[in-house]
């Protein structure tokens, strides 16, 4: 009885000291040491099996000697190797007529193996090794030291398994912050209400971070211009981007993406990440680019409108012959084309350049608004069936104008590249989990998967290749999407081929 509370209290103690240690090499040196104190025997051995290779070995943090570093098992190869495969413990208190046991381990070790105890180490039905008792001190190995040993096994597999967990993820979070050190884009965590937790140094070299005057993110963003109001980006706590610009001491301009993750997946604990991308180049070319094509374009309209006019004028005279009366007709065609071009390039330049805060806003039923856009469509394309499909009524927050042109705009396209007789345009409104979506979907014949993710880009057409068979500039999907994001929405497409394109336009 009392020969069986010792071992229980060792046991105990084993199990106490095992789960101290997380370090492999550390651990798997402890349960060496222990192991002898359990059964009571002269030396242990451990052997771990490598799952790729289905092979016993020593770990290299063993103070072993480098030959029997180099040793490996396979299953079923000696004692060890048995007791691994078949997942069962072995006792032998006679090796030298054992015919299993193998001498690879003793002719490298110089060492006599008299008798073994070998027991699994096994977590969740699966062996992770293999630990062995060497040479009993005092008799042989029993049944009674069999129990012990297995209980000991099955601690040092738990020990084992929680050290190689706690490492992983040591080594995956050591990963993380380097990553995190050396991308090229600032990176700001911050909690729920902007107190900053954690900067890595591509944001402090942005936003010239000092940790003793920049507790939180609105001060250190208070040096810098935006068109949002940091107080209600926190309060909001929804995804979103936005661009922040400062001249002085040079010319910095960086786009914004908020991500309002729960990433502990506590209740009470949520985190704001801040990614800050210096697009100062890009911004300032594109910029340039559109006021040119802007001055470029009010240029031209002038003269065009003039070409028109007198055009217009020649057109009416009756004293023309037919092939001067033809051409005039074709100046006059061919000047409102050209002139509907330069619109739609005064468009884009206008609309790429306003912010958010230039929007008009007001609030309009999407029942209503439908309903006008519809009367306003069926005036312009008698041939095409339109159809309203209000599932869910509800009010939206808009710039009138600019939005109603968005919807225009997918309409147009969505007649546009529709070759089929009958042509059905879809206006169509509804709330899913507590989302308001407007889809335009239409008949025509669809858009190549390969294509959808390209058809926003500034001037791309469908076409492999500009040709000047298909009429515009290529701007009108991209002015829809730049409303579209000034309304801080998102616009997605579905399309099948000969079946027709639906676009969605979540609020």
């Amino acid at each position: 009885m009392g020969n069986t509370i010792n071992k229980l209290e060792m046991l105990v103690t084993v199990s106490r000291l095992l789960s101290s240690k997380l370090d492999i090499g550390d651990l798997l040196t402890t349960i060496m040491r222990l192991a002898t104190r359990v059964v009571d025997c002269e030396r242990a051995s451990l052997y771990l099996l490598d799952e790729k290779t289905q092979e016993l070995y020593f770990h290299v943090a063993l103070d072993l000697d480098n030959d029997l570093k180099k040793i490996r098992l396979k299953l079923g190869e000696g004692i060890a190797g048995i007791c691994a495969r078949d997942g069962k413990s072995i006792i032998s208190n006679n090796i030298s007529f054992d015919e299993r046991h193998t001498k690879k381990v003793d002719e490298k070790s110089g060492y006599t193996t008299r008798s073994l105890l070998t027991c699994p180490m096994i977590i969740k039905g699966k062996t992770i090794g293999v630990v062995q008792a060497i040479n009993k001190l005092d008799g042989d190995f029993d049944e009674e030291d069999k129990n012990s040993f297995e209980a000991f096994a099955s601690q040092a597999a738990v020990a084992i398994e929680n050290s190689r967990l706690f490492n992983s993820v040591r080594d995956e979070k050591n990963k993380l912050e380097n990553i995190f050190k050396i991308i090229g884009e600032g990176v700001v965590v911050t909690d729920e209400n902007g107190v900053i937790k954690t900067i890595n140094d591509s944001a402090v070299n942005f936003l010239g971070h000092n940790e003793k005057i920049h507790k939180d993110i609105k001060e250190l963003l208070s040096s810098f211009i935006t068109d949002v109001d940091i107080d209600t980006v926190i309060k909001d706590q929804k995804n979103l981007k936005f661009f922040i610009e400062k001249n002085e001491p040079q010319k910095l301009i960086l786009e914004c993406s908020l991500i309002s993750e729960n990433f502990l997946h506590q209740e009470n604990s949520k985190e704001l990440v801040w990614i800050f991308s210096d697009v100062t180049q890009s911004i300032i070319q594109s910029r340039i680019s559109r006021e040119f094509l802007s001055l470029v374009s009010h240029k031209f309209k002038t003269p065009i409108t003039s070409m028109i006019g007198y055009s217009q004028i020649l057109e009416n005279i009756k004293c023309m012959d037919d092939m001067a009366q033809k051409a005039v007709k074709s100046i006059v065609c061919q000047g409102f084309k050209l002139s509907g071009l330069v619109d739609e390039m005064i468009d884009f330049s206008t609309i790429e350049s306003k912010k958010s805060s230039d929007l008009k806003l007001s609030i309009l039923s999407i029942d209503n608004f439908l309903d006008e856009i519809i009367s306003f469509e069926r005036s312009k394309f008698s041939g095409v069936e339109f159809e309203k499909k209000v599932y869910d009524n509800f009010d939206i927050e808009v710039d009138k104008d600019l939005f109603k042109k968005a919807i225009i705009e997918l309409i147009k396209n969505g007649i546009k590249f529709n070759s089929k007789d009958k042509k059905r345009i879809e206006l169509i409104s509804k709330l899913v989990d507590d989302k308001k979506y407007i889809e335009i979907a239409d008949n025509g014949n669809g858009i190549p998967s390969n294509e959808i993710n390209k058809i926003f880009d500034n001037f791309y057409q469908i076409e492999q290749n500009f040709t000047g068979q298909t009429e515009g500039w290529g701007l009108g999907l991209s002015i829809v999407k730049k409303i579209v994001e000034l309304h801080n929405s998102n616009i997605t497409v579905e399309s099948k081929i000969s079946e027709g394109t639906t676009v969605r336009i979540t609020l």
